[in-house]
């Protein structure tokens, strides 16, 4: 094969180029998913892997999400070994041949940002800015400098869509709410306007001037800033690649998929958007037979001081079915505020009412009280296929899956005396926090059992692109 033919060419899309020639400090790349935020990052090593001087700090929060499948580091290598890049797997590292590297790091902990105490750092990205806290993003941007001045200092930020009280993003938000117009789309002609910023205090005061805040502060103090909205619609290489994405994107729950497909900043979970009771179909009787799988799943909950004064959140049980028809059941909810010992009595008295196979699975609270607690449920159903879980992700995010299906119509409840209650929970519910939600809870538990995972799947946003090859975009500093 010729060298020419062997040649492979890597090539920005038009709103990546957008991105990577945009003349500000910080570039905050942000909306729907599928856009080619996160393989700009990889693109932005390669405007400067020719510069010796050159280094770069790739962040995602966790190392799972650097490490994933399809993650950044493993879609690296689809692109700097055409620039005669060496990996170091250990050290998540690539080096170039003039000399320049780019580290794939993460931030898990607010304080772990201080191990950058001291480096200085040409290039800075943040993929999924919003997974990260206000204070990890402005103590790494005091590190965002380059040694003796021979590339300029730039941080590059992909993001999805969170409102302005997400309790981690939204900080974020905030920062760009100039970009975004009031009904949280992002405004088309400020996407790509650059503005100034100074910290005056606690505040950030804004000018579409340099000069006018360089006059009141200081020729060094002001900082550019810009947001470039990013759409599905930018990545026509993933949509060719991938033509089933963007339905994938439309069976997300509504939340989500105003946020990832939609591109919507102000929505947020309420009353009616993460289950509506009209999504809820009522039905006589589940079906019955050698496919149907059974799953009653515990959520319990209240100590006994609460339970004695009538306060704290109920223990509830929920049983589901599944008969592989892409049809899931609630057949039965049982709810009330007991003492422990009461509580493993109706467990009990529940497990004999649904039979042996009939799968019983618990969440287990955190702490050694949950322990303990769990503990004594399996002990007290010997016989049983009981099994616990210990929970790690919030209560929205176990929900969602269940809420994509219950739109999709795909969920019925048996009737009986429990479904007002029932409905007008699931109904409320927001995962906002503190509501009454141990239904939701045990009923997103069951049905995450019975299509075998623990939790509803979260989407990669990694654009395909065309077959990696070498391009600078922009030379120099």
């Amino acid at each position: 094969m010729s060298s020419a033919a062997a040649r492979v060419e890597i090539r920005a899309q038009p709103r990546q180029e957008v991105a990577l020639d945009a003349d500000a400090d910080i570039v905050i790349f942000g909306g729907g998913a599928g856009g080619g935020k996160t393989y700009s990052v990889l693109l932005s090593v390669v405007q400067y892997a020719h510069v010796p001087e050159f280094s770069a700090e790739i962040f995602r929060r966790t190392t799972p999400d650097l490490m994933a499948t399809g993650g950044l580091w493993q879609d690296s290598f689809r692109v700097f070994p055409h620039l005669g890049g060496v990996p170091n797997q250990s050290a998540l590292r690539w080096t170039f041949p003039s000399g320049a590297t780019a580290k794939f790091s993460h931030m898990e902990h607010p304080n772990d940002r201080f191990n950058w105490k001291g480096a200085q750092v040409p290039f800075i990205a943040f993929d999924q800015l919003e997974t990260f806290t206000e204070d990890q993003f402005w103590y790494l941007l005091s590190r965002n400098r380059a040694p003796r001045g021979a590339v300029r200092p730039w941080m590059l930020a992909p993001c999805n869509p969170v409102p302005d009280d997400d309790p981690i993003g939204g900080w974020l938000r905030k920062l760009i709410d100039w970009w975004i117009g009031p009904d949280g789309l992002a405004v088309s002609e400020r996407s790509g306007a650059v503005r100034w910023c100074v910290r005056d205090g606690d505040d950030l005061v804004w000018s579409d001037s340099r000069e006018a805040l360089a006059a009141r502060y200081g020729a060094g103090r002001p900082k550019s800033f810009t947001f470039i909205e990013s759409r599905l619609e930018d990545n026509p290489a993933l949509l060719v690649k991938d033509p089933g994405y963007r339905s994938r994107l439309e069976l997300l729950p509504r939340v989500e998929r105003e946020r990832l497909l939609g591109r919507n900043w102000n929505v947020k979970p309420a009353a009616g958007l993460v289950f509506d009771q009209a999504w809820f179909r009522p039905v006589d009787a589940a079906p019955r037979g050698g496919e149907v799988r059974r799953v009653r799943y515990w959520d319990k909950a209240a100590t006994p001081a609460e339970v004695a004064r009538g306060e704290g959140a109920h223990s509830a049980g929920v049983l589901m079915s599944a008969d592989g028809s892409g049809v899931y059941y609630v057949e039965d909810v049982v709810r009330g505020q007991w003492s422990a010992a009461d509580r493993e009595r109706v467990i009990r008295q529940t497990a004999e009412a649904d039979g042996t196979g009939v799968d019983v699975w618990e969440e287990q609270e955190p702490g050694s009280g949950g322990k303990e607690s769990a503990e004594a449920t399996v002990r007290n159903l010997a016989g049983w296929s009981v099994r616990v879980e210990p929970v790690h992700r919030s209560k929205y995010e176990r929900a969602r899956g269940l809420s994509a299906q219950a739109e999709a119509r795909n969920v019925r409840y048996v009737r009986g005396a429990w479904n007002g209650a029932w409905l007008r929970e699931m109904h409320a519910f927001t995962g906002a926090g503190r509501e009454v939600c141990d239904q939701v809870d045990a009923t997103a538990g069951s049905f995450n059992k019975l299509v075998g995972r623990a939790s509803a799947p979260v989407l990669v946003d990694l654009a395909a692109q065309p077959a990696p090859a070498v391009r600078t975009f922009r030379a120099g500093p």
